[in-house]
C-alpha cells in the first residue's frame, strides 16, 4: 500500500504544464581581475531546475520561460554569489565579476540528483570538500581528509590491517564511492582499495548522507561520496608536487595539461610510499605496514560543435603492501571509458556513457619472484541520461543503466568465479510548485540475474527557500528515500577457509539489505556566515553480516534483526574578509537493534571536526595558518570473543582528540610551499586497537607546488 502510494505521488509530479514564451540573456563571468570563470553557474532564484553553466571563457547564454521578471544568481565555487533582477525589456548582457569567498555555499553539485545545481538549490542536503579544502588540509589521502572535514565517519583496521570504513552507521558494502559518477570495483572485507582514490586531480568532493539508491542503485544504502576531477581549461599547464613526512613518507604528483580549440587534455601521474613502522606499546598490534603506490590517469575531452563534447579517459593503478617478509600482497586496477553529451535544444540534452574498471590482487614471492593472481573484479558498465526543463515547472531525468559484474576470488570454492548481469531504469522530475518552493520527486527500478531478484526504490523531496538580503536567505528541506544493497556474489557464494580455524560460508537466500531514510534540515546564509541543523533517522531491514553457525561450525553470511540509526548534524562556517576563518562541525549518532539484541556496532555516538585558520595574501606572498581538529567520543560495544565466535563480550574504546597544524604559503607566484605538525599535542593511544589511531606521537612533514605556467607568465 505504501510503495502504491508513493508511486501515486510521482506520477501526480511528473505531469507538467509547458510554458509559453521566452527570452534570452548572456555574458561573462570573470573573478575581479578579469579572469574567466569557467565552469561557473548561473541560476534562477526560485526555478531549480533552470540554468547553465559558463564556458572556458567564462561565456554564458540562458533562456528564461515566460515574459516575467527573475533574479538570476552567478556562482562559483570559491566565491561570493551576485545576483541580478532581469526583466523582459532590460539589457540583456549582464556580465559578473566575482569575489572571493571560501565560505559560499552556492555551488554546483551534481550528486543528490545527477542535473547541476548550485548547493543552495539542491533538494538534499549535500556537503561539498573543495580544492581549496584539499590544499588547506594537506591531505595524504582520501580517508585522512573525510575523517578531517566530515564527522562522523571513521576509518578503521579490520583483520590484516585492511581499512574499513564506519559512516554513521554505515560499513563499506552500504556507502557508495564513485570517481565521477562511475562505481569502484573491487573490495577487501566490504571495503573498496580506499588508496585508489587519490586527491591529485580532485576538483571537488560531493558527500550525501542517507539513501540514494533512487539515482545511485545497489550500495547507496547509508550516502553516496562522489570524487569530481578536473579538466583542462587553460592553453597550457605542469603542475610539480611533492611531499615528505613521517616514517619515510613520501609523494610525488606531476599533471600536464593542454586546451587548444576543441581539444583539451589532463595527465596525472602520482606516487607515493610509506615504510613500516612499530608503534610500540601494548595493543593487537605493534607493526604498521608500509605501502607503494602508483597512479596514472589521462582525461582527454573533444567538442566538435557547441552543442556536442566527447570525453575518453584512462587510468592504471598499483599497490604493493609490505604484510609480511617472503610474500608482498599486490594490487593493480585498470580502468576506461567514454562518454558523449548532446544538448539537444537549449532545454535538452543526453548523454551515453561506458565504463570498464578491472580490480586484481596477486601474492608476489619474494624469493621465486612469481607473482600468483587470486581475485579480479571486472565490470563493464552502458549508462544512458536524459534531462528535459518544462519552462519554470521543472526538469525531467530519466535514465538506464546496464552492468555486467564478473568476480574471481581465491574465497570461492577452487578458486573459481561467478558472474551477474544487472539493469535498471530511473525516472526523476524537479517540479517548481511555486516560487522558493520545489517538489522532487523520483523512482528506480533495479533487476538482477542472480534469483532473479528486483527492487523498487523511491525517493520525495521538498525545498522551501526564504530569501532576504539584509536578513539572509534560509532554506528548509524534508525527505524520505528509500536504499538498497543486493547480495553481492562474495556474500552468495563465499565458501572461505579461515587460514585452517574456521570456515566462512556464503548464503544464494540472501534478502538485500533495506533502508528508510527520514531527514529534515534547516539552513542559513547570510554573506560570511552558513549554519546547518539537520535531523536523520533510519529504519534498517534485513542487513547482511556473518554470524556465527552452529550447525555448519564456521560463519555464514545472513540477514540481521531490524535496526534504527538516528542522530543530528550541526555545521557552522565563517570566513570574514579581515582574512579569519573557521568551520566547526558536530554529529551525533545513535545505532540500536529494534528487537533488544546485542549490538556489534562500533559507531561513535559523538564526533566532531574544526577547522580555525587566518590567512592574508599580497602581490608576491600569501599564506594560511589553518588548525584542524578531530574528537571522537568513547564507545563501549559488544564484540566476538576470541576464545569462541558464538558468544560477545562487552569492550570499551576510549575517545580521543587529534590535531594538526598546516602553515601554507604561497612564496611567488606558482610557488607554494606547505609545512605540517601532525598530532600537535603528541596523543598516543594506551592501548592500540583496530580502531584507533595508529599514531606514534607528533611528526612532521614538509610539501612543495611548483605551478610552472604561472612562474613563467602562462596565467
Amino acid at each position: 500500500m505504501k510503495i502504491k502510494f508513493s508511486i501515486a505521488a510521482i506520477i501526480l509530479i511528473l505531469i507538467p504544464a509547458l510554458a509559453a514564451g521566452q527570452y534570452r540573456i548572456g555574458g561573462q563571468i570573470c573573478d575581479r581581475s578579469g579572469e574567466p570563470l569557467a565552469g561557473a553557474g548561473i541560476t534562477v532564484r526560485g526555478l531549480a531546475g533552470i540554468g547553465t553553466i559558463a564556458d572556458e571563457n567564462g561565456n554564458y547564454t540562458l533562456l528564461l520561460p515566460g515574459n516575467d521578471t527573475y533574479v538570476i544568481v552567478a556562482s562559483f565555487i570559491g566565491y561570493m554569489t551576485q545576483s541580478r533582477t532581469i526583466r523582459p525589456e532590460g539589457n540583456r548582457v549582464q556580465d559578473f565579476a566575482l569575489e572571493e569567498n571560501p565560505v559560499a555555499i552556492e555551488q554546483v553539485v551534481v550528486t543528490g540528483t545527477r542535473t547541476p545545481r548550485t548547493l543552495m538549490d539542491a533538494p538534499v542536503t549535500t556537503r561539498v570538500i573543495t580544492d581549496l579544502d584539499i590544499r588547506k588540509s594537506d591531505a595524504s589521502n582520501v580517508q585522512d581528509l573525510l575523517q578531517m572535514e566530515l564527522p562522523g565517519i571513521e576509518f578503521s583496521y579490520s583483520m590484516d590491517q585492511q581499512t574499513s570504513i564506519n559512516f554513521q552507521g554505515f560499513g563499506g558494502n552500504s556507502v557508495l564511492f564513485l570517481i565521477d559518477g562511475e562505481r569502484v570495483a573491487g573490495e577487501t572485507l566490504d571495503n573498496i582499495d580506499y588508496n585508489r582514490l587519490n586527491l591529485d586531480n580532485v576538483e571537488r568532493i560531493e558527500i550525501v548522507k542517507g539513501a540514494a539508491s533512487s539515482l545511485y542503485g545497489s550500495n547507496a544504502v547509508g550516502g553516496v561520496v562522489n570524487l569530481i576531477t578536473k579538466d583542462s581549461d587553460e592553453p597550457w599547464s605542469v603542475n610539480l608536487r611533492t611531499r615528505y613526512g613521517a616514517h619515510n613518507s613520501q609523494r610525488y604528483d606531476g599533471n600536464i595539461g593542454i586546451s587548444s580549440g576543441k581539444v583539451s587534455n589532463l595527465l596525472n601521474v602520482q606516487a607515493t610510499s610509506v615504510d613500516s613502522y612499530d608503534v610500540g606499546g601494548q595493543g593487537d598490534f605493534n607493526t604498521v605496514y608500509g605501502n607503494k603506490v602508483l597512479s596514472l590517469k589521462d582525461r582527454l575531452v573533444y567538442s566538435p560543435a557547441e552543442n556536442l563534447k566527447f570525453t575518453a579517459r584512462a587510468g592504471y593503478y598499483e599497490r604493493e603492501r609490505d604484510s609480511d617478509v617472503l610474500v608482498k600482497d599486490r594490487y593493480r586496477g585498470l580502468n576506461g571509458g567514454l562518454k558523449g553529451e548532446w544538448e539537444i535544444t537549449e532545454n535538452a540534452d543526453i548523454e551515453i556513457s561506458y565504463s570498464y574498471d578491472e580490480y586484481d590482487k596477486s601474492d608476489y614471492m619474494v624469493e621465486e619472484k612469481t607473482d600468483l593472481l587470486n581475485y579480479s573484479n571486472v565490470q563493464h558498465n552502458i549508462r544512458a541520461l536524459f534531462n528535459h526543463t518544462f519552462g519554470s515547472v521543472g526538469t525531467l531525468t530519466a535514465g538506464g543503466d546496464f552492468m555486467n559484474d564478473y568476480l574471481m576470488s581465491y574465497q570461492f570454492e577452487d578458486g573459481g568465479s561467478r558472474s551477474q548481469y544487472t539493469a535498471d531504469g530511473f525516472v526523476q522530475f524537479d517540479w517548481n510548485a511555486f516560487r522558493n518552493f520545489n517538489v522532487t520527486g523520483a523512482i528506480r527500478y533495479d533487476w538482477f540475474s542472480e534469483r532473479k531478484l528486483s527492487s523498487i526504490a523511491p525517493k520525495l523531496g521538498l525545498m522551501y527557500k526564504i530569501a532576504n538580503e539584509k536578513a539572509g536567505n534560509f532554506t528548509f528541506r524534508g525527505s524520505y528515500a528509500k536504499g538498497f544493497r543486493a547480495p553481492t556474489l562474495k556474500e552468495m557464494y563465499m565458501s572461505f577457509d579461515m587460514a585452517g580455524i574456521f570456515m566462512i560460508y556464503g548464503n544464494p537466500g540472501l534478502q538485500p539489505e533495506v533502508s528508510h531514510n527520514f531527514s529534515l534540515s534547516a539552513e542559513y546564509f547570510k554573506k560570511y556566515y552558513n549554519v546547518t541543523v539537520s535531523g536523520f533517522f533510519n529504519m534498517v531491514d534485513d542487513g547482511i553480516s556473518t554470524v556465527w553457525n552452529r550447525e555448519l561450525k564456521g560463519m555464514h553470511y545472513t540477514n540481521l534483526a531490524s535496526s534504527n540509526i538516528a542522530g543530528a548534524d550541526v555545521t557552522f562556517s565563517m570566513r570574514l574578509p579581515c582574512g579569519v576563518g573557521t568551520k566547526l562541525a558536530y554529529t551525533y549518532t545513535k545505532e540500536y537493534t529494534v528487537d533488544g539484541s546485542p549490538s556489534l556496532s562500533s559507531t561513535r555516538p559523538h564526533s566532531l571536526t574544526a577547522r580555525l585558520e587566518y590567512g592574508r595574501d599580497w602581490k608576491n606572498y600569501g599564506f594560511n595558518l589553518a588548525l584542524h581538529g578531530r574528537f571522537l567520543s568513547p564507545l563501549t560495544t559488544n564484540v566476538y570473543t576470541t576464545s569462541s565466535l558464538e558468544s560477545v563480550t562487552r569492550q570499551h574504546y576510549p575517545g580521543y582528540t587529534i590535531w594538526k597544524l598546516v602553515f601554507s604559503q604561497s612564496i611567488w607566484k606558482g610557488i607554494r610551499l606547505n609545512m605540517i605538525v601532525d598530532n600537535l599535542f603528541n596523543y598516543r593511544p594506551k592501548y592500540y586497537y583496530s580502531n584507533s589511531p595508529a599514531t606514534v606521537g607528533t611528526t612532521f612533514a614538509a610539501g612543495l607546488a611548483l605551478a610552472i605556467e604561472e612562474m613563467f607568465g602562462g596565467k
